[in-house]
């Protein structure tokens, strides 16, 4: 493990080890807690920012074209999965030169289902109707971030989408060495990704969770959709 930071600021920073390079809805949840399990977290989520009024205020300020301080940004993170970082995977990976990068896949057309359920109508609705001002902020940094920036404002067009999905995969591929990528599927389970991180199979279960139906029974306001 690796640290940086100044005796000036008296803050002690863990580089990343692990990043994410996948689109939301490709199990990217399942990912983060598998690799909490193997050791290298805690691992930065979506989930995290929405938790986080220090992030939520970080990430704002990227999504309206702020320069990010991916130093501040990952402090005390050993890993990061999911948008918003993912968004910026290309960078991350030359920031953190050493961290091993994972891409998550699935099949495009389980992909659009999922997420034209979930993050699609989420980021367009959320940034006003979620109940909370949290809610309301993590949706419009998905919302321009992800909708706007990757999608072209055309994540509504699933053939549009799903290309747009495939050159994504394409670039990483083409970009980060093999040695450094790991291309997954997580119903592939755990011996690829130890395999990958060189670290033993656990003693549990491969983690699941954050189905459509978890998704979008935390958002009331999806009921409408």
């Amino acid at each position: 493990m690796r640290y940086f930071g100044s005796a000036r600021d008296g803050e002690i920073r863990v580089t990343l080890e692990v990043i994410g390079a996948g689109f939301g809805r490709t199990g990217t949840h399942s990912l983060k807690q598998a690799i909490e399990i193997l050791g290298f977290g805690p691992c930065h989520h979506m989930y995290e920012v929405r938790r986080s009024p220090e992030q939520l205020e970080m990430w704002t300020e990227v999504s309206r074209g702020g320069r990010p301080d991916w130093s501040k940004i990952f402090s005390g993170f050993k890993s990061q999965v999911d948008w918003p970082a993912s968004c910026f995977w290309e960078e991350l990976a030359d920031h953190f030169p050493t961290a091993k990068v994972v891409l998550t896949v699935r099949d495009p057309d389980a992909w659009y289902h999922s997420i034209s359920r979930t993050i699609l109508p989420s980021s367009e609705l959320g940034r006003t109707m979620d109940e909370t001002a949290e809610g309301r902020a993590g949706s419009d940094i998905i919302y321009r971030l992800v909708l706007e920036q990757i999608f072209g404002g055309r994540l509504a067009d699933k053939d549009h989408a799903i290309r747009v999905y495939n050159d994504h995969i394409d670039r990483v591929t083409a970009t980060i060495p093999p040695e450094r990528l790991l291309v997954y599927n997580v119903k592939d389970g755990w011996a690829p990704l130890t395999d990958f991180l060189g670290v033993p199979v656990p003693n549990v279960e491969f983690p699941s969770g954050n189905s459509v139906a978890d998704f979008r029974s935390r958002k009331p306001y999806l009921s409408k959709t």
